[in-house]
């Protein structure tokens, strides 16, 4: 609720016009994911640093990391994550998508070791 200014999965959800089942992080753009993987981590690293202890005691270390992280955003002036545009595509379609490019590539002979 930090990152996104108080709104909780179901605002998000209905503000990113997300179907039901759709899952919020499956239709993030790359700025959007970020964003929040940053979050993680660092919420993740405040956590073990300070020893929190309680659901309680980290949640709000959770609320306040977003709420950091948001300020950030804002500072450099970037765009607020409930207002970036979710993916046209889940990730689970852009897998398959690239596991289809890479199938035919192979069978072409022209797969590179690092894709």
């Amino acid at each position: 609720m930090g990152l996104y200014g108080g709104l909780d999965v179901e605002d998000i959800h209905a503000r990113k016009e997300l179907e039901v089942g759709q899952k919020i992080l499956d239709y993030m753009g790359s700025t959007e994911l970020i964003a929040n993987l940053f979050r993680i981590s660092q919420t993740e690293e405040k956590l073990r640093k300070d020893k929190v202890q309680g659901a309680e005691s980290a949640t709000s270390v959770h609320y306040n990391v977003g709420k950091e992280v948001r300020t950030a955003i804002k500072k450099i002036g970037g765009t607020m994550p409930e207002d970036l545009p979710k993916s046209e595509k889940s990730i689970q379609q852009i897998e398959k998508e690239q596991i289809e490019r890479l199938k035919v590539k192979a069978k072409k002979g022209k797969i590179m070791l690092d894709e």
